[in-house]
């Protein structure tokens, strides 16, 4: 497999999963039609993936399996890994083999190749404003459905460090919870008693009559401190003292992110990282 960004993780299978949904969804019933009719069975071709724009990589074994797995005789030779910073012109990858293969799986290999070097680039402009401090850029659950896997691998390719991936790996008690199970005390009481020793809890709080009750009640491991100014933050900072792991959510841009992690939170979630980017535009340009 192409080689993955340093210090990140992703699973062969889940890219093999992914990129063959993304291929039965472009080949259809009949195949690359375009291609079977204008070129000849025994065609080879040569392209090269080029950057337009200045970013961060990531997708480059998405692009590898999207060939691949059409035709086994492509040769995909990666140039750069996962996680590299990029400046238009620099040639990324190279591509090889049957023609028609290239041909066909070029918009899934590009596809994902944009997308995930989008939110690399994205989370490496955020990890850039806060790296005078402590604090952390980290991404969310408000991800595209079935990518979730490869949206934060990318992520972690532009720098930022990972949230829960779902429901079932943290605790993480929102106000609602906290609504419906009766107060602090009662919904930290339920959720230490119901889960593993391995599992970490964390809970939402938007003032600091809130975040008094939780440092009271105990049973936390992180906090969540939500839709706070920087003013706020750095009182809620103080008071927790490093008893918890803090985290500052809500509103976080560009323009505001480094104020937030001067405050002296330990990590900063956006959900921008993943939802709202745009595709760093890479090109596949044929050489022959």
């Amino acid at each position: 497999m192409t080689p993955l960004a340093p210090n990140a993780f992703l699973s062969p299978l889940i890219v093999e999963d992914a990129v063959r949904r993304a291929l039965d969804e472009d080949l259809g019933r009949a195949g690359d039609i375009t291609s079977i009719a204008t070129i000849p069975a025994g065609a080879a071709a040569r392209a090269v993936f080029v950057a337009r724009k200045p970013g961060v990589v990531a997708g480059l074994p998405l692009a590898d399996a999207a060939f691949r797995l059409i035709d086994p005789a492509v040769r995909f030779t990666a140039h750069v890994a996962d996680g590299r910073r990029i400046a238009p012109g620099d040639v990324l990858a190279t591509v090889e083999g049957p023609a028609r293969a290239v041909l066909s799986g070029e918009r899934v290999a590009l596809n994902f190749l944009g997308h995930l070097s989008g939110i690399a680039t994205a989370t490496a402009a955020y990890a850039d404003r806060i790296k005078h401090t402590k604090a952390r850029i980290t991404c969310t659950r408000k991800t595209t459905p079935g990518l979730r896997a490869l949206e934060k691998y990318a992520v972690k390719c532009g720098g930022g460090s990972n949230h829960r991936y779902g429901l079932d790996d943290a605790v993480l008690i929102k106000d609602n919870h906290i609504a419906v199970a009766g107060g602090v005390a009662a919904v930290l009481g339920r959720a230490r008693a119901a889960v593993g020793h391995l599992v970490r809890i964390e809970i939402e709080v938007d003032t600091l009559d809130q975040l008094a009750e939780v440092l009271a009640a105990g049973g936390a491991d992180v906090v969540l401190l939500d839709n706070m100014p920087p003013a706020v933050l750095r009182q809620a900072v103080e008071l927790v003292a490093g008893k918890l792991v803090t985290e500052a959510s809500g509103g976080i841009n560009l323009d505001t992110v480094a104020a937030v992690a001067e405050t002296g939170v330990d990590y900063i979630s956006s959900g921008a990282l993943t939802h709202s980017v745009t595709t760093l535009d890479i090109g596949l340009d044929i050489e022959m």
